[in-house]
C-alpha cells in the first residue's frame, strides 16, 4: 500500500522552479533616459564652469575644488549661556579667538614682502596635501553622481538641458533691471535666447553717473562681547555639535566663516537700531544680538516659514527672547516694499542669491531647478530693488551692508551699481561707498580675498581657508 511521504518537497516550491524572471524596460530604468537626466546641481556646475571659468580664469580650478569640498565653520559663542566656560572649551579644542588674531596684526613693511611669496608657496603645498584626502572622494563623487553631459552646442538644442541657462523673452518686461548687462535687441524672439553666462560681457565698467568711493580710515574692531572662534589656516577640523546646558540653550552657533564679516562691517555701537531685511535663517541676526549692543533689532523676511526658522534659532539660543518686547521684533514684509524711513541707522541686506556652494552640492531647494529659471534670472533686479529700498530707509549718517554668498560679478558689484543708479535717479540721497580694503587687511591670514573688485570685498573659497563665497559692500548715506 502506498504511504504518503510526509517529508516530501513542498509542492509550492516546485511551482517556483518554473517561474521565469523577465526584465522589463520602463521609463524609470531605461539607460537612454538615465543618460539624459541632469540634476540641478549638475546644471549649476555646468553653468559655473562656463561663467566663472571665464571670470576667474586659472583661479577657477582651485575655487571649484574648494566649493565641492566640505567648507569650514566658525563658532559664535552664546553670551546667553556660560560664555566663559564655552570659550575655554573651544580653546582646548585648538580653536583660536578671531579677535586675538586681528589685534595681533601688524602692517607689513616692504622688507617683509618676500614672506608673501613663501606664504603663497606654503599654501600651494598645503592645498596639495589636503587634496590627497579630498580629491579622491570628490572624483569618486563626481564619477558616481554626475552623468555624461552633452557639449554646450548640443545642450542649447535640447530644451530640457538648456532651459535653466537661457533668458526667457517673455520675462523681458519683468527684468528691465538687466538692461545694463543685456542689450534689449538680444531679447526679441525665442530664436534669440542667449546663454546666461553672456550677461557678464555686457557689464559696463564705467558708470554714466557719479559714484563716490572713500577709503574707510577707522580700523575694524570686533565688539568686545562678540566671541568668534575658528581653526588655523589649513586646519579642517570640524567643531563638535553644540551642547545644550541646564538653561536649555545651545553653547555656540556654527556658521560659514564669511557670514560674520557683514556683521562686523556694520560697526555696531551701543544703542543702534538695526534692521535685518532678509533675516532667515537667522545666523547674522543672532550674531548681531551676541554683541549686546543694539537697542532694537528687527528681523524681517517674506515668508511665514522663514519667520518660523528665525524664531526657532532665537529660542534655541535665547531662552526668554519672547520677553524682550520691542527690543527684538519679527516682521513679514517683502523687503522691496519695506517702508520705515529714517528709523534705522544700521541695515543689513543679505539678499537672496544663487547661493553657489549650496547649489553645487544639494539638489533640494536648488536655484538651478528648471521650475526656478525665471526666478534665478530675475535675481539681479530683485537684489537691486531690495538694496535701493534699504538706502531709501536708512537715516542720514547710517550704514547699509549689502551681501551675497555668490561669486557672480553681476549679483555683487553689478547690483551695487544698479541700486546706486536708481537712488541717483529717484531721490536726492547722497550715498558713499566705503572701501574696506585697509580694514580687512588683518583678516588676510584667515580668509582668501578676491582682487579687482570696484565697490566691495569678496571672500574666495580656497582649500586651506575654505570659507565663502561671501561678498559685501558698505554704503553710507551722507545726505
Amino acid at each position: 500500500m502506498f504511504r504518503k511521504n510526509t517529508t516530501a518537497f513542498p509542492t509550492h516550491l516546485l511551482y517556483y522552479k518554473h517561474i521565469q524572471r523577465i526584465q522589463v524596460r520602463t521609463k524609470k530604468t531605461h539607460w537612454a533616459l538615465l543618460k539624459k537626466k541632469i540634476h540641478p546641481k549638475d546644471k549649476a556646475l555646468e553653468h559655473f564652469d562656463d561663467f566663472y571659468g571665464s571670470v576667474y580664469g586659472k583661479r577657477w580650478k582651485s575655487i571649484r575644488l574648494a566649493l565641492l569640498c566640505p567648507h569650514k565653520y566658525i563658532a559664535v559663542v552664546n553670551n546667553f549661556s556660560n560664555s566663559e566656560q564655552i570659550s575655554q572649551n573651544l580653546e582646548w579644542l585648538g580653536a583660536m579667538n578671531m579677535r586675538k588674531v586681528v589685534e595681533a596684526y601688524t602692517p607689513r613693511t616692504d622688507q617683509e614682502s618676500p614672506n608673501k611669496n613663501k606664504i603663497q608657496n606654503l599654501d600651494k603645498q598645503l592645498e596639495k596635501l589636503l587634496l590627497t584626502g579630498e580629491n579622491k572622494n570628490t572624483d569618486e563623487k563626481e564619477n558616481n553622481k554626475y552623468v555624461e553631459k552633452a557639449s554646450l552646442h548640443e545642450s542649447l538644442l535640447e530644451a530640457e538641458c538648456d532651459e535653466s541657462r537661457l533668458i526667457d523673452p517673455e520675462a523681458k518686461s519683468n527684468i528691465s533691471g538687466l538692461y545694463q548687462f543685456i542689450p534689449t535687441s538680444e531679447l526679441h524672439g525665442k530664436s534669440d535666447w542667449i546663454p546666461e553666462s553672456q550677461h557678464y560681457q555686457y557689464y559696463e565698467e564705467n558708470p554714466d553717473f557719479p559714484i563716490n568711493i572713500l577709503k574707510e580710515k577707522q580700523p575694524l574692531k570686533i565688539p568686545p562681547q562678540l566671541q568668534v572662534y575658528t581653526f588655523d589656516r589649513g586646519d579642517i577640523s570640524p567643531f563638535p555639535s553644540p551642547k545644550t546646558k541646564s538653561n536649555n540653550v545651545s553653547d555656540y552657533y556654527l556658521m560659514d566663516g564669511g557670514s560674520i564679516l557683514p556683521v562686523l562691517a556694520l560697526d555696531l555701537k551701543l544703542g543702534d537700531k538695526v534692521l535685518d531685511m532678509c533675516s532667515a535663517p537667522g545666523g547674522k541676526a543672532l550674531a548681531t544680538l551676541q554683541t549686546l549692543l543694539p537697542e532694537l533689532l528687527v528681523c524681517n523676511d517674506i515668508q511665514e516659514s522663514r519667520i518660523n526658522k528665525l524664531r526657532s534659532v532665537m529660542s534655541e539660543y535665547i531662552h526668554d527672547y519672547k520677553s524682550w518686547g520691542s527690543r527684538l521684533v519679527f516682521s513679514q514684509i517683502n523687503a522691496r516694499n519695506f517702508y520705515e524711513p529714517d528709523t534705522y541707522n544700521k541695515i543689513l541686506v543679505d539678499v537672496p542669491c544663487t547661493n553657489d556652494r549650496h547649489n553645487l552640492n544639494i539638489n533640494e531647494n536648488n536655484m538651478f531647478k528648471s521650475t526656478r529659471t525665471k526666478e534665478r534670472l530675475k535675481l539681479p533686479e530683485v537684489q537691486a530693488d531690495i538694496l535701493c529700498n534699504a538706502l531709501k530707509n536708512i537715516v542720514v549718517g547710517g550704514t547699509v551692508i549689502y551681501s551675497t554668498c555668490s561669486l557672480s560679478p553681476i549679483q555683487n558689484d553689478g547690483v551695487v551699481k544698479m541700486a546706486l543708479k536708481k537712488i541717483w535717479e529717484e531721490t536726492n540721497h547722497q550715498i558713499v561707498v566705503k572701501d574696506l580694503t585697509n580694514q580687512f587687511e588683518p583678516f588676510k591670514s584667515l580668509y582668501s580675498f578676491g582682487n579687482g573688485l570696484k565697490y566691495g570685498q569678496l571672500v574666495i573659497p580656497f582649500l586651506p581657508l575654505n570659507y565663502g563665497p561671501l561678498y559685501l559692500c558698505k554704503l553710507v548715506r551722507v545726505k
